[in-house]
């Protein structure tokens, strides 16, 4: 049985309704936090790719991209959990993991589904809240895998998004 069904979160998948780039957030993290999801990333295998100011390279520690100069190049963690489907991580500060899903490569129940296998392997491994919101809309998620739930759940009404 899947976590969440296309039919009840049509509306939270929807590009037009919530940006294509919705943002994804654990909070409360630390630099062993972001060590740990390097190391998810690593071990399972997905296909991935480290870059600082656009320059490709290899992965380093967490530690050493989160000491960086604040006006150091911008770094971003791009994963492939599945072909075809991508999520962006943005390591800036040690205490809130953020990263951005396409929301134009997760439609239809497969497309659930691979978000919530992905949502629930990082909270996992974090034993953290991970929350998706509308783009910019930080206040207010609508889905996200929940540690005492142990899967990925409803935060908001779906129906609700039409009006915002």
């Amino acid at each position: 049985m899947p976590d969440l069904l296309w039919d009840d979160v049509r509306n939270f998948l929807d590009p037009d309704l919530m940006g294509a780039l919705p943002d994804v957030s654990v909070a409360g993290t630390s630099v062993e936090d972001w060590q740990a999801v390097f190391d998810l990333v690593q071990s399972n295998g997905w296909a991935w790719e480290y870059s600082e100011g656009g320059v490709v390279g290899a992965l380093p520690r967490a530690v050493e991209v989160l000491t960086r100069p604040a006006d150091a190049e911008t770094v971003a963690l791009r994963v492939w959990p599945v072909p075809g489907v991508l999520a962006i991580f943005w390591p800036m500060v040690a205490e809130e993991i953020d990263f951005d899903v396409d929301l134009r490569e997760l439609q239809g129940q497969e497309g659930v589904d691979v978000l919530c296998r992905f949502l629930t392997v990082v909270g996992r491994r974090l034993s953290k809240l991970v929350v998706m919101t509308a783009s910019g809309d930080y206040g207010n998620p609508v889905l996200g895998f929940d540690p005492a739930a142990d899967r990925v759940v409803l935060m908001a009404d779906p129906q609700l998004i039409q009006l915002i």
